[in-house]
């Protein structure tokens, strides 16, 4: 799997489990389901976040070292 393809899989993962999450919500609204969201989901989508960044820049970063090597 090369770096575009694991970034689609880690975003379309994350935007699926956001989904999801957001139709449990309307069925779980309760103090638990937001100590879940905020002790769980909340610092996953940031952390996806920020791995979804790192893999651009290391993308950019491959790029210019293909072109340097060429």
């Amino acid at each position: 799997m090369g770096m575009h393809e694991g970034r689609a899989r880690v975003g379309k993962s994350v935007k699926e489990l956001m989904t999801r999450w957001n139709d449990t919500k309307s069925h779980w609204d309760d103090s638990t389901a937001r100590a879940f969201e905020s002790r769980f989901l909340q610092p996953l989508e940031m952390d996806s976040r920020q791995a979804i960044n790192a893999m651009d820049q290391m993308a950019r970063v491959l790029q210019q070292i293909r072109h340097d090597c060429e």
